[in-house]
């Protein structure tokens, strides 16, 4: 029986007895602040723990427990201090060292009781633990038994409230928290999916019985998680598609002809294809909400501004936003030469746009004498109308969450009426983690590169080649190309050279090249602290060619186009990710000369060695897509601000395929046959579905 069954899932843990102040204080400042908090407050592994046996059962090599008494004890300093004890329990003797852990002479000495765990080793005719983990017991009289082998939660936990301090408290609340966790799931949807009970699988998950338990409880708390996130994807696509319509554009022969005729070149086959999926889309009076995936450099942004023309041949309007205010102005520059001699009005509309520009902007915008805008965050503004927007185009959409790709599409003259929505990305996304975050896109993929772009030569160096790395660069910049050096810190304008395991800065690089192996040529900087204007007009001297090599931060990441740019030096590689490292390289080889691209690193850490690799031996965006989400998982590759999306506690990606594939079908299955989650008895799982996932999927217009 519960020993207070006036505990509820919302008493704060300050009043839950048996829970100590201190550590109650320290649970809230992790966010735990009652008993439901607690309990879903899960466990981030478990540990097959060893019965426990006596000192004289212990096997060299082997994982044991035991405990004793403490007979003797000496302190050594030097160059590895240690504390050595000396246990016994009256059928052995054990050798305890703790390394670097002076503390523990504080707590162990001679006459304590005290509990170990940790390997086993032989040393001469004695048996060692080096470092086991230890506690030291209460007066012999109320010890506990000797335990058996048991599966323990070790939890997420801080300084002043460890793990098994948590799992003491969540096995104090527990038993009453259980009776009052009502399932969302009914017994005939949970039994032929092989589910328990919720209550059950939180039981299993924070007091297993065995490893089953806690494979079967996972199985149910990741299946949750990702069936309340597929159910909000498609209950915002089915709204979308069955509450709303968008304008039907004109896309006959004529139109098709002209548009062509725009571009000084013929559009790939794969081009094509997708041109083709997205004239089906915008012909229709269905809202398109379409995703562009291709590898870098694949001609993504000829195809949205192919849909683009499509909605000015229709007598609508048509918006682009970049992340960037260099990207943004670099597709206004693209599409003003591509527009020059014809009547399509185009504007671009930035957060520095002079105030006279910006009204003029906004007045055209309203009045629909400007038929095509590119912008960047400034086009979600409210003092930004359209007279007839059709399309809203979103490059490089991991940069904005749900909720900006929303608002673009609320920018709709009438009520009822959304613009058809293209969103772009030069990352190439796994599918896997595509259908999870974008599920409520369709997915087109520009799969082949235009001709003449070759794959970019990549190859990695230690940080003691760098002399050799950048007398190549001044020896290209004498051939007549250009250089990008990428830096990963901006740094002080005093800042001086690093010392071991500090990052490079770029205003140290830029001095250093200045007055060693770039002296005499024409270097910059750019980064993000710099004005608007400032970096404009470097990024165009750039591309005139009046500079030849810049020393930047990722801020050219993506859609920076200069053709002469030939080599691009990464500095600090390893603090990259293969998806970013992937985008910066492309940024090279971009015209009739091979791209070079040189990654300098000195990487401890195996997996960052692993990354630099395979961007050796990989050139497939998609291909290095999946080894980052293998590599790094999907908290990395697209974390919560990217995706706008909170990240997944229990379930896993890669490991969960299966059961992300069900998933999806059963979320599929279930939003056909209720929409919004109105029938009788699904109220609780649309509650907990709004509560999940409501704000980063925009469902509260939804039903």
């Amino acid at each position: 029986m519960p020993e207070d069954s006036s505990i509820q899932l919302t008493t704060p843990l300050a009043m839950v007895p048996g829970i100590p102040p201190g550590l109650a204080e320290a649970m809230a400042l992790m966010g735990l602040t009652n008993v439901g908090r607690l309990v879903a407050h899960l466990p981030m592994r478990h540990e097959v723990q060893e019965p426990e046996s006596t000192i004289d059962q212990a096997v060299p090599g082997r994982i044991i427990a035991t405990r004793g008494e403490v007979t003797a004890v000496r302190t050594s300093r030097g160059r590895r201090p240690r504390v050595e004890a000396v246990l016994t329990d009256g059928t052995g003797r054990l050798e305890v060292l703790w390394f670097n852990m002076l503390f523990m002479r504080e707590k162990v000495h001679p006459g304590v009781r005290l509990w170990v765990q940790g390997k086993a080793a032989r040393k001469g005719n004695a048996i060692q633990l080096v470092n086991p983990r230890s506690m030291v017991l209460r007066p012999e009289s109320e010890e506990p038994a000797l335990r058996e082998a048991q599966v323990r939660p070790i939890y997420p936990a801080s300084e002043n409230a460890k793990s098994w301090q948590i799992e003491r408290a969540i096995r104090r609340v527990l038993p009453d928290a259980l009776t009052q966790i009502h399932d969302h799931l009914p017994a005939a949807y949970r039994e032929p999916r092989g589910l328990p009970p919720l209550a059950d699988a939180y039981r299993m998950y924070h007091d297993p019985r065995s490893t089953d338990d806690v494979l079967s409880a996972r199985r149910r708390l990741a299946y949750d998680e990702l069936l309340l996130l597929q159910l909000g994807v498609h209950m915002k696509r089915h709204h979308l598609r069955q509450s709303l319509r968008a304008p039907a554009l004109r896309a006959d022969e004529e139109v098709v002809r002209a548009i062509r005729a725009r571009f000084p070149f013929a559009l790939t086959p794969a081009q094509d294809v997708v041109v083709g999926e997205i004239t089906r889309d915008l012909a229709s009076s269905t809202p398109a909400n379409r995703l562009i995936q291709g590898d870098v450099g694949c001609g993504k942004t000829a195809v949205a501004v192919y849909a683009m023309l499509l909605a000015v041949a229709s007598g609508a309007q048509a918006a682009l936003m970049a992340p960037t205010e260099i990207l943004a102005e670099q597709h206004a520059a693209n599409l003003a030469r591509l527009l020059k001699g014809s009547q399509v009005r185009s504007a671009v509309l930035t957060g520095s746009a002079a105030p006279a520009d910006r009204s003029a902007v906004l007045a055209g915008l309203a009045d629909g004498s400007i038929d095509l805008v590119v912008g960047t965050h400034a086009l979600l503004t409210d003092d930004v109308r359209f007279n007839n927007l059709a399309l809203a185009v979103i490059d490089e959409q991991h940069r904005f969450g749900v909720h900006q790709r929303a608002r673009l599409r609320s920018k709709a003259s009438e009520p009822g009426v959304t613009p058809h929505v293209l969103v772009m990305t030069a990352t190439p996304i796994p599918r896997t983690l595509a259908i999870t975050l974008f599920g409520d896109l369709d997915i087109s993929i520009i799969d082949a590169l235009p001709p003449g772009r070759s794959a970019v030569r990549t190859r990695v160096v230690s940080r003691e080649q760098r002399a050799e790395v950048y007398a190549d660069v001044a020896s290209r910049i004498a051939a007549g190309e250009q250089a990008y050096i990428v830096v990963p810190t901006i740094g002080d304008e005093d800042a001086g050279e690093p010392d071991d395991g500090e990052l490079a800065s770029v205003r140290w690089v830029h001095r250093e090249l200045e007055a060693g192996p770039l002296k005499g040529k024409r270097l910059a900087v750019l980064h993000g602290r710099l004005r608007p204007a400032t970096r404009d007009a470097t990024m165009e001297r750039f591309r005139a060619g009046v500079i030849d090599a810049l020393i930047t931060t990722t801020v050219i990441e993506v859609g920076v186009d200069v053709a002469n740019a030939t080599t691009i030096v990464i500095e600090h590689a390893d603090r990259f990710g293969l998806a970013q490292l992937h985008q910066l390289r492309g940024r090279v080889g971009r015209g009739t000369r091979p791209g070079r691209c040189v990654l300098v690193a000195d990487p401890e850490a195996p997996e960052a060695m692993q990354r630099l690799a395979v961007m050796e031996s990989t050139h497939d965006g998609f291909a290095l897509a999946e080894e980052d989400l293998a590599i790094r998982g999907p908290g990395e590759l697209f974390g919560t601000r990217q995706s706008g999306l909170p990240p997944l506690k229990v379930a896993d990606l890669m490991k969960d395929r299966d059961l992300l594939g069900m998933a999806r079908r059963d979320a599929a299955e279930w939003i056909a046959a209720s929409p919004t989650l109105a029938r009788p008895g699904e109220e609780l799982i649309r509650r907990r579905l709004l509560k999940a996932y409501g704000d980063s999927l925009g469902l509260g217009d939804v039903g």
